[in-house]
């Protein structure tokens, strides 16, 4: 009998730990960690643009999804602050036998900007600097995960309208290119 591979999704907003748990997740499972921040500082530096951040992270899911298909085990580290894009995962590891687990990491607002000022001093090549007025309108923007969806137990939603299927989404959700 073999074990099914797991694909890990952190989850949470900047600041919370979502790099911390993934590193501990990679080490504790032997799990291929797939990071956005770092790809995206290695190709742009100190540039964070949007459109290649969608494209890096739907090539983070392609490599993400074939490992699975190989039997590893991956965690996928950015926000996925939405439920359309947790439920397109969710989807996806469910197509490919893969069994998901959904961590979400929240803090406190003053514990949230101390982490980053800190980590911003101690290390500014990881990360970018984010004003209270970015935290205030990511906070209001994120749809915090269900204990449904934490636990597994509530059921993947139907597509959004205008997508026959999860995969239509995902992929036009984050394109193979640059527009």
């Amino acid at each position: 009998m073999t074990n099914r591979p797991t694909l890990y999704l952190t989850v949470g907003l900047p600041g919370t730990g979502k790099t911390t748990e993934a590193r501990r997740i990679e080490v504790e499972r032997d799990a291929l960690r797939l990071t956005k921040d770092e790809w995206v500082k290695a190709l742009y530096g100190t540039a964070n643009p949007p459109d290649a951040t969608d494209v890096i992270e739907g090539r983070l899911i392609e490599i993400a999804l074939r490992a699975l298909e190989l039997g590893t085990d991956v965690v996928l580290d950015f926000g996925l602050w939405s439920r359309d894009e947790r439920s397109a995962l969710r989807q996806a590891a469910a197509d490919r036998d893969a069994a998901l687990e959904l961590r979400y990491l929240h803090l406190p607002p003053d514990e949230q900007r101390r982490r980053l000022d800190r980590r911003h001093a101690e290390e500014p090549h990881t990360t970018w600097h984010m004003s209270d007025e970015d935290l205030a309108e990511w906070a209001a923007a994120i749809d915090v995960p269900t204990p449904g969806e934490i636990d597994g137990t509530e059921p993947v939603d139907a597509p959004p309208a205008g997508f026959a299927t999860w995969d239509a989404w995902r992929r036009h959700r984050w394109p193979p290119s640059v527009r």
